[in-house]
């Protein structure tokens, strides 16, 4: 049972609504602002107490502690190297901050988080109950949606992912970000049957987050990923602020490095009606050089995907093997193969190399 289980013409996959019927047209009704979106994949959990702020700071690589009510933001949970184990969206009401996490993610978040408290005055919660919408801000959807406010403030995460984020940095080199448009933003609503249409599922939702280059923890994210792969740190991360788990490899990896993969948007064949699935090969050549990890059919662009490739990949046409089928498609590059090394250290000369001077014992 779902807070949803009243919604007509709903289809089910499990318990995720995919579609009202035709994910096509709820797509546009959706981009265009004037449809609902039932996240049942999404998870809300409350996080309590005086020292919250200052806490989820000090632990996660997003800067939070001075975040007032009615600021949405986004972090990251990082392993010691660096790599991505949880993902969030945050809100902040003046007394709570609210997470808003992938089901798949939710108990194991908890955990982690509960296990981090200590003996800061903290106290984490699943509502695992909560009804939680998405939309797109600016249409007439917006007006039909009655958030939750248990303490004044009406709980809506405004997706941060439109703009480079304080602290944050873009690596994508493509004149006009196709974010600039993803509006996108989830509220907590207390009564799901009071919703009224239109609505649109799943496929439309994930439709347009791939066009827009949205990363997400439920697909993305691998025992490999680290932020900079999937230009998390426009949203994600804050590259000033103090320390916390994983910051020594973002910052050497930004500064000095390059990450060891690099997202790419794909533009595929349509002419198979085949679309991919997650996990299934890139090639170029016969070589295998990376893997889809989402991928969606867009009302205007046709399928689409995104894929973590290598950072050696060629950036020209590869090819997607799914289904027994080889499916053409057009690169986009989003993280380019350079990304990283912005310090711009100079280079010392080698110390075999220095002119070799007298020594000073043998001077009279």
């Amino acid at each position: 049972m779902t807070a949803f289980d009243a919604l007509a013409g709903a289809v089910r996959d499990g318990g995720l609504i995919t579609h009202f019927g035709n994910p096509i047209v709820e797509q546009r009704e959706l981009a265009a602002g004037r449809a609902i979106s039932p996240l049942t994949d999404r998870t809300l959990i409350e996080v309590a107490g005086e020292d919250r702020l200052s806490w989820l700071d000090s632990i996660t690589s997003q800067s939070v502690a001075r975040r007032l009510p009615g600021e949405s933001t986004e972090l990251l949970v990082l392993d010691p190297q660096g790599r991505v184990e949880h993902a969030a969206g945050v809100f902040e009401d003046g007394v709570s901050a609210w997470l808003i996490a992938d089901a798949e993610d939710t108990e194991q978040l908890a955990t982690w988080l509960k296990r981090m408290v200590f003996r800061s005055r903290v106290m984490v919660t699943v509502q695992a109950d909560a009804a939680l919408v998405g939309f797109f801000a600016g249409g007439d959807a917006e007006g039909r949606i009655t958030a939750s406010a248990p303490h004044g403030v009406p709980l809506i995460w405004r997706d941060p992912w439109r703009e480079v984020q304080p602290g944050g940095h873009q690596y994508a080199l493509a004149d006009g970000h196709p974010a600039a448009d993803y509006a996108w933003s989830v509220a907590v609503v207390d009564d799901a049957s009071a919703l009224t249409g239109p609505f649109a599922g799943a496929l439309a939702a994930e439709a347009l987050r791939v066009a827009a280059w949205r990363p997400r923890w439920s697909h993305e994210v691998d025992e490999r990923t680290i932020p900079h792969e999937y230009d998390w740190i426009r949203s994600a991360v804050h590259l000033s602020k103090g320390c916390y788990r994983g910051q020594e490899t973002v910052a050497k990896v930004h500064n000095l490095g390059h990450p060891p993969r690099r997202l790419a948007a794909l533009h595929l064949d349509g002419s198979d009606v085949v679309l991919p699935a997650a996990g299934d090969p890139v090639l170029a050549g016969d070589d295998e050089v990376g893997r889809i990890t989402s991928a969606a059919l867009h009302y205007e662009d046709g399928p689409i995907a995104l894929a973590i490739l290598s950072r050696r990949a060629p950036v020209g046409d590869l090819v997607v093997r799914c289904e027994g089928v080889d499916v053409a498609a057009a690169q986009q590059v989003i993280v380019p193969a350079d990304a990283g090394a912005t310090a711009g250290v100079p280079r010392l000369t080698r110390l075999s190399r220095r002119p070799v001077g007298e020594d000073p014992r043998n001077a009279r």
